[in-house]
């Protein structure tokens, strides 16, 4: 019996690839669908409704009959007698794979969270689509001058790829989508700053990609601030450190794309298997994604710090979970069989990141570019990751209607 606690990228096709064998598959998530994240954002701008993004896991594994999907929290480990307690349950497994994911990260100041709106779950995501738009119509009825600016001021912190896509999208929103659609307000005058405390953005990307991308943003009218340390978010106003400087930015909208923790299901692992954690609370794992001491236990994607033979840990991307799901299956399906593999190795076939319309930024290998090709390769990249293939349908169309008509059709302001 293989327990399978998350379905994400590496659950899921952990999962898909278990299949395969005789084994009896149990997926276990709190939510029922799987979410493709790195789409996110386009539903905080209105580009794609969340059902496009988003695929049932029970139809997903449907057709595989050893695959049993249950609707259920993890909260505690009970190695000795393998077992995972769920807050309605327990279920005993032979080999357990836990990739339950990441948080937002607020680097010590958790009371941020209720003055931001992160952009992890499709909650934050709808969240986020609501205080933009309601942001224009606040400002559209505002009279003061001073208020109606803080109205459209948006400040996206983190520059990287979700604070850069983030930033693209909402340029476009503001500048091509809802230019003509009010009367008293310019909404190509909305205020858009992107801070970023490293000294460039997209740090995981050459530097001169990192340039291409501040430059294609800046065109889009987006402020690009680099070395620009958040200190302080108070209610409708953000401090920000520049060297010795300081400064306050008067915005009444603040959206946090500035780091990842591990979930909390992190310290559960360590604390029943003595395993140890990174600084963002990862759970370190050995060079098969086991756990020390504990070899039927699978730790994989954004919850697991990966680093052997490596400079640093594996970033939390989706094609690091995608591969390191395959591989934990593969691993499994090879003890069943009476042998192993040889230790997990990413293969980083590159990198992404697109900052709007014919413009994005791509790393492959020895080759870097940027502009409408690489936007190109963004463009069916993603819509080949996209799970189902109703989902690669609909966000086709969407893409291609938003490119003819510059318009985003998912525009509702709507309570959770």
């Amino acid at each position: 019996h293989i327990v399978i606690v998350g379905g994400g990228f590496a659950g899921l096709y952990a999962a898909k690839t278990l299949a395969r064998t005789q084994a009896r598959i149990t997926l276990v998530d709190k939510r029922n669908f799987h979410l493709f994240q790195p789409l996110l954002y386009q539903v905080a701008t209105g580009n794609v409704a969340p059902g496009d993004v988003a695929s049932s896991l029970r139809s997903v594994l449907s057709r595989y009959k050893n695959v049993r999907v249950l609707l259920g929290e993890m909260t505690d480990l009970v190695p000795e007698e393998h077992e995972i307690l769920l807050t309605d349950g327990e279920l005993e497994y032979d080999t357990l794979i836990v990739a339950a994911g990441v948080w937002p990260h607020y680097f010590g100041h958790d009371e941020w969270l209720e003055l931001t709106i992160p952009l992890k779950t499709v909650e934050d995501a709808l969240g986020m689509r609501r205080q933009i738009l309601s942001a224009f119509e606040a400002a559209e009825k505002e009279t003061d001058p001073v208020r109606r600016r803080a109205w459209m001021t948006f400040v996206v912190v983190g520059g990287g790829s979700a604070g850069v896509e983030l930033s693209g999208a909402l340029a476009e929103l503001a500048h091509d989508t809802l230019r003509d659609d009010f009367r008293t307000i310019d909404p190509t005058a909305a205020q858009i700053l992107l801070l970023e405390a490293a000294d460039r953005l997209l740090p995981n990307f050459p530097p001169q990609l990192s340039a291409k991308a501040k430059n294609a943003l800046i065109r889009l009218g987006v402020t690009v601030r680099t070395r620009s340390l958040v200190t302080g978010i108070a209610e409708n106003q953000l401090s920000i450190g520049l060297g010795d400087a300081a400064e306050q930015i008067q915005a009444r909208t603040i959206l946090w794309t500035a780091g990842v923790r591990a979930a909390p299901l992190a310290q559960v692992l360590s604390d029943r298997t003595g395993v140890t954690l990174d600084r963002l609370g990862r759970v370190v794992v050995e060079p098969d994604l086991t756990l020390p001491g504990h070899p039927e236990i699978f730790v994989l994607g954004d919850l697991a710090s990966y680093a052997h033979g490596l400079q640093g840990p594996l970033p939390a991307v989706a094609p690091v979970a995608i591969q390191q799901g395959q591989y934990a299956a593969r691993l499994i399906r090879a003890r069943l069989e009476g042998s192993s593999l040889p230790q997990f190795r990413y293969r980083n076939r590159g990198m992404l990141a697109v900052i709007g319309l014919n413009q994005a930024v791509a790393h492959l290998g020895r080759f870097k570019f940027a502009g409408f090709v690489a936007w190109l390769l963004w463009v069916f990249v993603h819509i080949a990751y996209l799970i189902e293939f109703d989902n690669k349908v609909l966000v086709m169309f969407r893409w291609i209607w938003n490119y003819v008509t510059r318009k985003r059709g998912a525009r509702l302001i709507t309570d959770l």
